[in-house]
């Protein structure tokens, strides 16, 4: 609990001291921007009449600039599923005009879905391959490349430990795994996506590959995106996962909501592991890979309504039913379900 509190009085103290909000050397505006995401919601099961209350997401971000070139982000979870989770935490440096360096810890520039803030996310529970497949935070370093040809290109290359978030201290390795990106913004609100990652969270390396592409333009968000995970060694059978999804918004006037939005959404993912061995379910270096999450799709169905306020606050109204293969086990929080969540981003 000791360093939990001493995360806890280091973000209060960048937001009551006060800061210089300029620099009158090289102008810089140096006032920390201070956010924040809360995502509280209540899921009914539907088949095992069963419900809970839960707070997803209180994240709290400090970021700011320090000179021209050299800016920061810290970023800390009280709340994620009733964990608290330090999550970014990095100096950014911009050399030249479209280059940046980012060392430190920060989400590694895979896919679409799993690189999205809870605050922008679509659905109020994520896809597959943001939850399951490809979400991956670390500690290490990126470059990144922004230029235009006729259309903005975003480039994104990076080399971490793959230690996670909370094995830092004594961890060291020869082996590094790295994580390439490259965004396309082409005219008329469309983008293609493509990404590869290698991690090895044990003795087994993997390679993913991710290819995606969304239209958003006039209302409309029209996105689909897969992903596939191969083991070495063919130690657990490669992995395929989709996520497609539409929205669409519908303004509102003289309404107490701004807009609406309903959407829908397919997700599917086959037999996945997680890279890590196990032995009647328990982690051992002398087991082998096992199944973590059974093949499974997934109909998401429902709307968002976006209330008019001077800070973003959406109601996301959802019905997921989750069709699985034969012999597969259901995980407790992975079954048919209505989810009702309010989220506020400050």
């Amino acid at each position: 609990m000791d360093k939990k509190f001493l995360l806890l009085v280091l973000f209060a103290i960048f937001a009551v001291v006060p800061m210089s909000a300029q620099d009158d050397g090289d102008k810089v505006d140096r006032t920390p921007k201070i956010h924040g995401t809360i995502r509280g919601k209540y899921e009914y099961q539907t088949e095992e009449g069963e419900g809970r209350f839960q707070v997803r997401n209180a994240r709290v971000s400090i970021e700011g600039n320090v000179t021209k070139v050299v800016s920061y982000k810290a970023e800390i979870d009280l709340s994620d599923e009733g964990q608290i989770k330090m999550l970014d935490a990095y100096t950014r440096l911009k050399p030249v005009r479209g280059l940046d360096f980012t060392i430190g810890q920060m989400r590694v520039p895979f896919t679409i879905d799993a690189h999205r803030s809870p605050h922008l996310q679509y659905f109020a529970n994520r896809s597959f391959i943001a939850k399951q497949v490809g979400n991956v935070r670390d500690v290490g370093a990126t470059l990144g490349y922004s230029f235009n040809v006729g259309f903005p290109i975003k480039l994104e290359a990076g080399m971490f430990n793959g230690s996670g978030l909370t094995d830092q201290k004594d961890f060291w390795t020869n082996n590094i795994n790295f994580s390439a990106k490259a965004q396309f913004f082409l005219p008329r609100g469309f983008n293609i996506t493509l990404s590869t990652q290698k991690i090895k969270p044990d003795n087994v390396g993997i390679m993913m590959y991710d290819a995606g592409a969304y239209y958003h333009a006039h209302g409309w968000h029209v996105e689909a995106e897969y992903l596939y995970k191969h083991y070495s060694d063919n130690a657990f059978d490669a992995v395929h996962s989709v996520d497609a999804f539409v929205s669409y918004d519908i303004p509102l006037r003289k309404c107490f909501f701004k807009k609406i939005s309903p959407l829908v959404r397919y997700d599917y993912m086959s037999d996945h592991s997680d890279g890590m061995r196990y032995v009647d379910g328990e982690e051992d270096t002398s087991g082998s890979l096992v199944i973590n999450d059974y093949q499974r799709s997934r109909l998401t169905g429902g709307v968002t309504l976006s209330l008019d306020l001077p800070f973003i606050s959406d109601i996301r109204l959802n019905y997921e039913k989750y069709f699985y293969r034969e012999g597969a086990i259901a995980k407790p929080s992975e079954r048919d379900k209505i989810v009702v969540e309010f989220m506020t981003r400050f």
